[in-house]
C-alpha cells in the first residue's frame, strides 16, 4: 500500500528489519498500556486501605525506570531469529532488569495494604486480585527472558499464557476496577456493588481457568497461531477448560453491561465523594464535574490534598486565590474537525508519488480544513464558559453550588 519492500528481497527487503520495527513499537506499547493501569491501582489501594500510598517517591522512580527500560527490551521477542549470543544476552539482561522496578511497585502496594483498614469494595477486589495475577505474568516473563529457555517456550501457548496474565491480569483488571471506581465521578451515579462483585468473581475464575492451563499446554508443545489441531495429542482437555473459562469471562462482561443499564435507568445521584475515602482533588468537586472544574484554584497542601482538608473538618477545598471570573473553553466539535483535516492531509502526504496526481491537492485541502477550523475556534467558539464574581458570591451566600 505504501510502496515499502520489507518482504521483497529483490527490492532490498529484509523481514528481520521489519520484525525489529514491529517490536520496537510492540513491546514499549505493552508498558504504555500497563503504566496507566498501575496508576489506577495506586489510587484504589490507598483509598480502600485508608492509608497513604507507601513509598510514593520510589513508585514515581519505578514508573520512570519502567518507561525508560521499556524501550530497551524489544528483541526478547526475537531470540530465535539468529541475532547471535551478544544481542541475545544484552536483551535478556535488560528484560530481567525491568522486573526490578515492577517488583518495587508490587511491594509498595502490599505495604500500603499492610495494617490498613481495608474495605473490600468492587474496585478493591480487582486491585487485590491484580497483584498475584500480575506477579504470575511477571514471573513467566522472567522465564521467557532467559534466551536458552525461550528457545523452548517460543511460539508456544506458554507465551500466550504469559502475555494474557500481564495484559488481562494487569490492564483489563485495571479497566474494570477503574470503571467501578470512577463511575460515580464520571456520571454521578454508583454502579450496583452486588452485581459488581458477581462480575468480579465470574471474571476472576474465568480468567484463571482460561489462561493458567495454557502454560501447561505450551510446555506440552502446543504452538500458537494454529487454529486447529489433530486429536489425541493430549491437548483436548486443556483447551476445553480454557474455552469454559472464556465463557465465564464473557458472562461477567454481560453482567457488567446489565449493571450499567440498570444504574443508568435508576439514575440515583451521589455526592462528590461517594466512597467516603477519596484522597485526591477530583473527589472534592461535584459528580459529574462541572465544565470549569474548580471555581477557583484550590490550596494543595500535600499529596493527599482532599484527605488533608477532610481531616480538618472541611467540606470543600480551601481556595488558594481570590474569587474572580472563570473562563474555560466550552464544548465544541471544532477540535474533531481540526484532527479530521490532518487525517485527510496525511493521505496526500503518504501518496505523494509521481503516479498520484491527486496527492498534493488532497494534502492542501486537508491543511485548509485544519487551518479554517482553528480560525473558527479562535474567533467564534472561544468565548468559553463564564461565571462572574457576582454570581459566585451570590451562589455561595445561598449555600448552593454552581
Amino acid at each position: 500500500m505504501f510502496g515499502s519492500h520489507f518482504f521483497n528481497v529483490a527490492g532490498g527487503g529484509n523481514t528481520i528489519i521489519w520484525e525489529h520495527f514491529f517490536w520496537i513499537f510492540g513491546h514499549p506499547e505493552v508498558y504504555i498500556l500497563v503504566l496507566p493501569a498501575f496508576g489506577i491501582f495506586s489510587e484504589i489501594i490507598p483509598t480502600f486501605s485508608r492509608k497513604r500510598l507507601f513509598g510514593y517517591s520510589s513508585m514515581v522512580f519505578a514508573t520512570v525506570l519502567i518507561g525508560f527500560l521499556g524501550f530497551m527490551v524489544w528483541a526478547h521477542h526475537m531470540f530465535t531469529t539468529g541475532l547471535g549470543p551478544i544481542a541475545n544476552a544484552i536483551f535478556a539482561v535488560a528484560t530481567m532488569a525491568i522486573a526490578v522496578p515492577t517488583g518495587i511497585k508490587i511491594f509498595n502496594w502490599l505495604f500500603t495494604m499492610w495494617g490498613g483498614s481495608i474495605s473490600f469494595t468492587t474496585p478493591m477486589l480487582y486491585a487485590v486480585a491484580f497483584i498475584p495475577s500480575f506477579v504470575a505474568g511477571g514471573v513467566t516473563g522472567v522465564m521467557n527472558a532467559a534466551a536458552p529457555a525461550d528457545y523452548q517456550f517460543h511460539d508456544s501457548y506458554f507465551v500466550v499464557a504469559h502475555f494474557h496474565y500481564v495484559i488481562i491480569g494487569g490492564v483489563v483488571y485495571a479497566l474494570l476496577a477503574g470503571a467501578h471506581f470512577y463511575w460515580p465521578k464520571m456520571f454521578g451515579t454508583m454502579l450496583n456493588e452486588l452485581l459488581g462483585k458477581i462480575t468480579f468473581w465470574l471474571f476472576l475464575i474465568g480468567f484463571h481457568l482460561t489462561f493458567f492451563i495454557q502454560h501447561f499446554l505450551g510446555l506440552m508443545g502446543m504452538p500458537r497461531r494454529i487454529w486447529k489441531f489433530l486429536p489425541n495429542q493430549g491437548l483436548d482437555t486443556g483447551n476445553l477448560i480454557s474455552s469454559i473459562g472464556a465463557g465465564f469471562m464473557g458472562i461477567a462482561v454481560i453482567i457488567l453491561l446489565i449493571n450499567v443499564v440498570i444504574t443508568s435507568i435508576k439514575n440515583e445521584k451521589v455526592g462528590n465523594d461517594p466512597w467516603g475515602d477519596g484522597r485526591t482533588l477530583e473527589w472534592a468537586i461535584a459528580s459529574p464535574p462541572p465544565y470549569y472544574n474548580f471555581k477557583q484554584l484550590p490550596l494543595v497542601r500535600g499529596l493527599d490534598a482532599w484527605w488533608i482538608e477532610k481531616m480538618e473538618g472541611k467540606t470543600e477545598m480551601t481556595p488558594a486565590e481570590p474569587i474572580g471570573d472563570i473562563h474555560m473553553p466550552n464544548n465544541s466539535i471544532l477540535p474533531f474537525i481540526i484532527s479530521l483535516g490532518l487525517f485527510v492531509a496525511s493521505f496526500g502526504a503518504m501518496y505523494n508519488v509521481d503516479d498520484k496526481v491527486w496527492a498534493i491537492p488532497v494534502l492542501i485541502i486537508g491543511f485548509l480544513i485544519t487551518l479554517f477550523a482553528m480560525f473558527l475556534r479562535s474567533v467564534i467558539d472561544d468565548h468559553g464558559y463564564h461565571i462572574h464574581k457576582e454570581e459566585l458570591l451570590e451562589d455561595e451566600n445561598k449555600g448552593g453550588k454552581n
